[in-house]
């Protein structure tokens, strides 16, 4: 199969996790920027990328890399690519998305127009047509300009991988897919450890922990926009990486996942989505305040997204909620505390410092996911 570069974007600040994860699934890491990993792969390398992958936002196939500092670069630079052999005559292209940062050429919309006409005279010429019909599949492009460098991708995945598929309700603030399954993964935690989210809201911490618990791939429920590209991937190809996929599933792990929330409306919708995930047999959802949080059991994980008072009603609440938050931590003896939040005054009012912080991109608000160490467990006796 013939080998292209693939770009996978992320969350800022989380790109080592999707670094990882890449090579867990087996390909070549070509580059690490900020938000975003460039890796080599084959055509079923972007099939089990979009199903696979816990932490990107979508994966992109790079048609090329170029610089333009003036819009007739731009437009020769576009005209240059190999379009036809990506695009076929019948189908739809247009540029999705054209995003600028600290380049000359700056304005979106003046260069999704003139992106759209290079290749439309580029089409014309390789299929010697004069009108493109544009009734067949769906091809959007996604161009990137950083310091006059453009980069051009084809957009594989259409809705946004964080869509699992089951999250069809929700609570007023939820954490994004990929986000949650990111900082599960940037803990120590694993399916023999107990995990609790005291204030879960929509379940999703609780339920990506059980997807991983499982091994469930994330894009398993779902559809991709280049299943649709019958002239570069065949139908066999996709159903031989979801055959994969079922394949991986261990409904069998014995796991301890729980979630609270004292809405009981939001605990039902919480069910709801999980069952949805295929996860509810694996995870306990109750109605509680964080207040009576305790368990008798030892080095168990507290992973939250408490709320930040982006709202001012809330505002005022926060120093009562992380203060108990603070105590309720305390009670637990050997247990660890990770908590997201862009609440500046959150280590006060939990009533200590965190040992590690981590500063994250919450799409364009910054937050920090704090983080309580607890105590490693002893090591078990083998015999």
């Amino acid at each position: 199969m013939k080998k292209m570069e693939l770009i996978a974007p992320c969350h800022f600040g989380l790109e080592a996790v999707l670094k990882k994860e890449i090579y867990d699934l087996g390909y070549e890491i070509i580059q690490v920027e900020d938000g975003r990993i460039t890796f080599e792969g084959d055509e079923e390398a972007i099939c089990r990328a979009n199903i696979f992958l816990r932490t990107t936002e979508r994966v992109l196939l790079k048609v090329g890399r170029f610089r333009a500092v003036t819009f007739e670069e731009l437009f020769q630079g576009i005209k240059a690519l190999p379009w036809e052999d990506f695009i076929p005559a019948d189908g739809k292209f247009w540029v999705k998305k054209a995003s600028s940062i600290k380049s000359k050429l700056f304005s979106s919309s003046d260069i999704q127009s003139i992106v759209k006409k290079a290749m439309v005279e580029r089409m014309k010429q390789e299929y010697g047509m004069d009108w493109f019909p544009e009734d067949g599949a769906s091809y959007p492009i996604r161009i990137f300009l950083y310091k006059d460098e453009v980069t051009v991708t084809l957009d594989t995945t259409g809705d946004s991988l964080h869509k699992r598929g089951y999250r069809q309700l929700s609570s007023k603030a939820p954490l994004t897919e990929t986000l949650a399954a990111a900082l599960i993964l940037l803990t120590p935690w694993r399916a023999d450890r107990i995990l609790v989210d005291p204030l879960c809201g929509s379940g999703t911490f609780p339920i990506e922990a059980a997807l991983i618990a499982a091994n469930i791939a994330p894009g398993m429920k779902r559809h991709f926009l280049a299943e649709t590209w019958d002239n570069l991937f065949p139908e066999e190809l996709w159903e031989s990486c979801f055959a994969e996929a079922e394949d991986m599933v261990n409904m069998d792990v014995s796991v301890d996942i729980q979630g609270y929330d004292i809405d009981g409306e939001v605990i039902k919708a919480a069910r709801e989505n999980a069952k949805r995930a295929g996860v509810d047999g694996l995870i306990h959802f109750q109605q509680r305040a964080v207040g009576e949080l305790h368990h008798p059991k030892k080095y168990g994980f507290i992973l939250t997204n408490p709320p930040y008072g982006e709202r001012l009603e809330e505002k005022e609440a926060l120093p009562a909620l992380y203060a108990q938050i603070g105590r309720a931590y305390e009670g637990l003896d050997s247990w660890s505390m990770y908590l997201i939040s862009g609440y500046e005054e959150a280590e006060r009012y939990i009533g200590r410092r965190a040992d590690k912080n981590r500063k994250i991109y919450n799409g364009m608000l910054k937050t920090y996911f704090y983080q309580f160490l607890g105590p490693k467990p002893p090591k078990r006796n083998r015999k």
